[in-house]
């Protein structure tokens, strides 16, 4: 089985900033927000044995490496496999329209 090393782009981390920012401090739900983290952190561990085996996300932009997708709860991960390297690169909500942010 094919090993992979795990990076964050900073987007990812600046974009799950403000999701947790929103809801912590709008929704004034903190602890609604790090189960949220919580959750997330696991999607993507639980992926990274088998980060090439899921399904393409069918992009209109021509791309060097295609996008993969995980979801968790309202929210939708984007990473790409590069070589040995499983990257991280945005987390959107889905209920709105993320496909001009990509």
């Amino acid at each position: 089985m094919k090993k992979y090393k795990l990076r964050f782009l900073p987007l990812f981390e600046e974009d799950l900033n403000r999701i947790v920012d929103y809801i912590s401090l709008q929704l004034e739900n903190p602890m609604a927000a790090y189960s949220l983290v919580d959750d997330i952190h696991e999607a993507i561990k639980k992926r990274l044995p088998f980060a090439e085996s899921f399904e393409i996300y069918p992009s209109k932009k021509k791309r060097s490496l295609h996008y993969h997708r995980i979801y968790v709860k309202n929210y939708i991960i984007f990473y790409v496999v590069d070589g040995d390297v499983m990257e991280v690169r945005r987390i959107l909500y889905g209920r709105r329209d993320w496909k001009n942010q990509l």
